[in-house]
């Protein structure tokens, strides 16, 4: 794919009229309409979204359960886009290079201690802006027909044909990777296959546990797999998902719902005699995140909370479970930094030596099909619903 066949002199400088999928309230379905996306100002991206893939993120903040919910908005934000125009400043992109937008952003700054860690991913740069759903400089970009002002939505908002992002939110990538494949390297994959790398770091040998086999919960035992776990136990209600679960390396597969026992003293009594080396939720059910950190070995599991539980929800266990040697611990975005490791992800792909395609599952044309792909997410067949808004993503 190149970018070559897009010439974005006529609009640089110029305010979009483009169409988006527009959250007006939660519960309730998104209406396809004509917005404006503004000129991007300093430090900002303006870009061309060819592709997005639904999350369950999205949803979780379309049904209302997210605390910094913001409406009216326009959601999305695993996304492949093609820079359109930048703002004064930017040098770290320009016009043509292909992204994948990062709701994680990485200013990579000196005198940032989260971006000079080895130890987190978590830059705080932009973080008070974005959860207010507007731009680093506390305004909003988008506009609907009548010039009333939209929210951003975890600095992304891809669900809409443009779009404006901070630069440090923006990772290049690849021109050779199909961008429809590249945002699924916006969240859920690169979370449960960093989950495994970077946040728990999974030695070869070990014993995991994965409840939930959503994408992100697929990712994580495609990411056990390659790390070298031996024994990995995939968990779910619905066992139609166990075949994918077993080509992508789980070596058992358990339907907690016919269990005439607590999951955990299952895992950690019947098919375990103390439990997995390693566990990870990837429901966002708080009494599923219990079960999980219960379910670690005896002196040294550790159990990683990726799953985000609905507003008010609080997790809870005897605090025995934690002086008998468990660790319980949390990610975001896998412990990725955004900008320096999407690319290398894309690079591995493109080598073959991480294959991705079976996340999707459905695919669809032009952004007014958002909503039959939030219905193929409900279905409970559905990986990654990928809407192709340019054929050129393919």
């Amino acid at each position: 794919m190149s970018s070559t066949s897009y010439d974005f002199s006529k609009t640089a400088g110029q305010p979009i009229c483009c169409r988006a999928m527009v959250a007006r309230g939660p519960c309730i379905p998104m209406t396809e309409e004509s917005i404006t996306v503004g000129v991007p100002r300093k430090g900002e991206v303006r870009v061309k979204v060819m592709a997005n893939a639904l999350c369950h993120t999205d949803i979780y903040t379309l049904g209302g359960s997210d605390p910094e919910g913001l409406f009216p908005c326009i959601l999305g934000h695993e996304a492949g886009c093609i820079v359109e125009s930048v703002g004064e400043g930017v040098i770290s992109v320009c016009p043509g290079d292909h992204v994948v937008p990062c709701y994680t952003p990485q200013c990579g700054e000196p005198t940032c201690i989260f971006c000079m860690s080895p130890r987190t991913n978590l830059c705080p740069k932009i973080r008070s802006t974005q959860g207010q759903g507007v731009m680093p400089d506390g305004t909003s970009r988008f506009t609907d027909k009548d010039g009333n002002v939209l929210y951003h939505f975890m600095g992304c908002s891809t669900m809409a044909e443009y779009t404006v992002l901070a630069d440090i939110s923006c990772a290049k990538i690849s021109k050779k990777m199909p961008l429809g494949k590249a945002c699924l390297f916006g969240c859920g994959v690169a979370t449960g296959l960093g989950a495994v790398w970077n946040t728990c770091k999974v030695e070869r040998g070990s014993s995991v546990a994965v409840f939930g086999l959503g994408a992100v919960g697929l990712a994580v035992i495609q990411g056990a797999k390659m790390a070298g776990a031996t024994m990995i136990i995939a968990i779910d209600i619905n066992p139609g998902k166990f075949d994918i679960a077993k080509q992508l390396g789980a070596t058992h597969c358990v339907n907690s719902k016919t269990l005439d026992k607590p999951v955990q003293k299952h895992i950690a009594g019947d098919m375990t005699p103390w439990g997995v080396d390693y566990s990870f939720d990837c429901t966002g059910n708080v009494n599923v995140m219990r079960a999980a950190l219960e379910c670690a070995h005896r002196g040294w599991g550790e159990s990683c909370v990726i799953g985000v539980a609905a507003s008010g929800h609080e997790i809870s266990t005897r605090p025995f479970q934690l002086v008998t040697g468990r660790v319980w611990k949390g990610t975001a975005f896998g412990g990725f930094k955004s900008r320096s490791d999407v690319p290398k992800l894309v690079e591995a792909n493109l080598k073959g030596d991480l294959p991705i395609d079976h996340f999707i599952t459905h695919e669809f044309d032009g952004v007014g099909a958002t909503n039959s792909a939030v219905d193929a997410l409900h279905s409970g067949t559905c990986l990654r619903a990928v809407v192709t808004y340019c054929p050129d993503a393919k």
